[in-house]
């Protein structure tokens, strides 16, 4: 691929929308779009607002949007140093095997070094074997002994919720 036909670029708030649309491609690929509720503004708010939790780049292919990746800094404390998390990454299935997914993770990883990262991590469905064969192709390997956990919903609000336990918050 011709380094003039791709660019990688940080995202503007004025790509919310642009952001949303690749989400919820992504979303309907991993059959998930039940699970999507995010808007252009609660993206704004979150991705450019006066706290940023996380950032995202667009991958532009002869001058079209044509995937993201979403990402934010992680913190390990054996290594004492933060490592970038990859929440998304995606291309859109016309123009996979371009090089274009491998140009983000290139990006990614390289930032990764300049940020004084000790990781880079993401998870992926077990079902997705086209996405697991890639990240085997560019060198990642799967954590073994580890499992992703997560607090949702009802669940989140019960384990937050106040205790007789006695403790104090700030």
């Amino acid at each position: 691929m011709s380094p003039h036909t791709l660019r990688i670029r940080p995202a503007h708030v004025q790509d919310c929308e642009l952001i949303l649309s690749f989400i919820r491609e992504l979303a309907i690929y991993e059959k998930l779009e039940h699970e999507l509720i995010a808007t252009p503004e609660i993206l704004a708010q979150t991705l450019f607002g006066a706290k940023a939790y996380a950032e995202v780049l667009i991958a532009e292919y002869e001058g079209k949007a044509v995937g993201y990746a979403l990402f934010f800094h992680s913190f390990s404390t054996f290594t004492g140093r933060p490592g970038i998390y990859l929440e998304d990454v995606y291309v859109q299935p016309a123009l996979r095997g371009k090089g274009i997914g491998k140009a983000l993770m290139s990006y990614l990883a390289k930032l990764a070094i300049d940020r004084k990262c000790s990781r880079f991590e993401w998870s992926v469905l077990d079902w997705n074997a086209p996405s697991i064969a890639f990240y085997r192709s560019i060198g990642a390997q799967p954590m073994e002994g580890w499992t992703v956990q997560r607090l949702t919903g009802s669940a989140l609000e019960a384990l937050a919720a106040p205790s007789d336990e006695g403790v104090v918050g700030e």
